[in-house]
């Protein structure tokens, strides 16, 4: 039997890649090309003839927004530039996508394409003309695990370094920029509780980070203006959901027919419509909150109707205090503090995604293990260190610490995927077991990536990791 395997493997790679959109090659390939570089790069010219050099490529962005960020580019004899690079077929596709009307992409200094128009509205580089390989090779190519890979050259100055250190001492630093970073997080709250009182400065921040990235603002706008919605203890749940998603402005403006509607709905509205105009100078409009991508589970209405909830429950601040004060069977730390954020059953919200979708099978909780954790970290943990230092309570402040290292790993997301690649080489977990050491990377992250360049211009961090790796006697990597 002759050998086959080998080009059928290399036609599983080819073909898929080069049937999409007809003559042109898929936008995939085209980001894996510019991430790796896999061009003639001496000799890139603009569509208008004029020298293109790339210093930096950029980060490659997963979400909303330009496909890489943060590139340097050399044109002509202009001084290098930074900003970011989209990535398209054609160059007319920067009108029919709305890129020239849409913020996210005012700082797009290159746009990459397959084939380009005559004239196109911004810097435009016609990859086509300069590929390292045949079309043919390059697609072949986005099948291997090289191309997968994170491109060795992107690497951070401080990526050897780091891989110097023994394991204890990248944890003890990964620890000790997450106390930095747990100290102005408990700064910042113990500044607005100056302004507000604790429990109005723990709402708001409570409130922001059920917002998620997406709607982080217009729920913060909603923890501010608790003193007017939910300041009288005697409300009932319902009455503060009909407030909260009615000032949101999430409350469908339809009715429909009555069959349609669930009778939850109609009892909303049947509160809000008799306090609406009390309420008229706080309405948000609905082009505030963002819901497209929003996983069912995370629609601001499920948020709202957790966050009434809280405000409606006297004890809910003084059993954050009383979990800090008992010890937690089994050191289940996540679960322990679930067990007060998960509340009381809603017999609509855990059966529903939004307000006419169909009834759920079985009951959903209205916040997850991982916004637990995210909550923890980012809210509780901090508000409970301001309000230890303000009072001088050493042992709350212990506890808080002790509590912070210990926490379970959060999910991961975009500002760790990249410094697990762009610090560790790739090694995304290394060091980050706890989400203790998760905040310490941001931190760090925070501190010196975003306050340098892609190139990792004058940046002293990988000089300051170097001098402790020598200190310590580590071997170079």
């Amino acid at each position: 039997m002759p050998p086959c395997y080998a080009d059928w493997r290399e036609r599983r790679d080819t073909l898929p890649a080069l049937q999409d959109h007809d003559a042109y090659p898929p936008e995939r390939l085209l980001q894996a090309l510019w991430n790796h570089q896999r061009l003639r790069r001496d000799d890139l010219r603009l569509t208008d003839g004029r020298s293109l050099r790339v210093l930096h490529p950029g980060f490659l962005n997963r979400g909303a927004g330009p496909d890489f960020q943060g590139a340097v580019l050399h044109i002509a004899h202009e001084p290098p530039r930074r900003g970011d690079v989209e990535i398209d077929l054609h160059s007319r596709n920067w009108r029919q996508h709305a890129h020239d009307r849409n913020p996210a992409f005012a700082r797009v200094i290159l746009h990459v394409v397959w084939e380009a128009a005559a004239a196109p509205e911004v810097p435009t580089l016609r990859l086509s003309e300069f590929l390292e390989d045949t079309l043919p090779e390059a697609a072949a190519w986005l099948g291997t695990e090289e191309a997968e890979r994170y491109p060795k050259d992107l690497l951070g100055r401080c990526a050897s370094p780091l891989a110097s250190l023994p394991p204890p001492a990248l944890d003890a630093l990964w620890l000790e920029a997450a106390r930095v970073r747990l100290e102005r997080k408990a700064a910042l709250l113990r500044a607005r509780a100056a302004q507000a009182g604790w429990a109005q400065a723990l709402w708001e921040a409570l409130a922001r980070g059920l917002g998620y990235h997406a709607n982080t603002w217009p729920m913060l706008r909603l923890g501010e203006l608790r003193p007017w919605l939910a300041a009288d203890p005697a409300l009932s749940l319902l009455r503060v959901q009909a407030r909260l998603m009615g000032v949101a402005g999430l409350l469908p403006s339809d009715l429909g027919k009555a069959a349609s509607s669930p009778p939850y709905l109609g009892q909303l509205w049947d509160l809000w419509w008799r306090e609406r105009d009390q309420f008229s100078e706080f309405l948000l409009p609905p082009s505030v909150w963002r819901l497209a991508g929003l996983r069912p589970a995370n629609h601001p209405c499920r948020r709202l109707a957790l966050l009434a909830e809280w405000w409606t429950r006297p004890d809910f601040i003084p059993r954050l205090e009383q979990w800090l004060d008992c010890p937690v069977p089994g050191e289940d730390l996540a679960g322990s503090l679930a067990s007060i954020l998960q509340g009381q059953a809603d017999s609509f919200w855990n059966w529903h995604w939004t307000f006419r979708g169909a009834r759920l099978r079985q009951p959903q909780p209205l916040i997850g293990q991982s916004r637990v954790t995210d909550l923890a970290v980012n809210v509780i943990l901090p508000w409970l260190q301001a309000r230890a230092a303000a009072q001088g309570h050493e042992r709350w402040a212990a506890e808080v610490w002790r509590r912070y290292q210990h926490w379970p790993a959060a999910q991961t997301n975009a500002v760790l995927r990249l410094a697990g690649h762009r610090l560790l080489g790739g090694v995304a977990a290394r060091g980050a077991k706890r989400a203790s050491r998760q905040q310490g990377i941001q931190q760090v992250v925070e501190d010196f990536c975003e306050t340098s360049d892609a190139l990792c211009s004058g940046c002293l961090f990988p000089e300051q990791v170097a001098g402790l790796a020598r200190r310590l006697g580590s071997p170079e990597p």
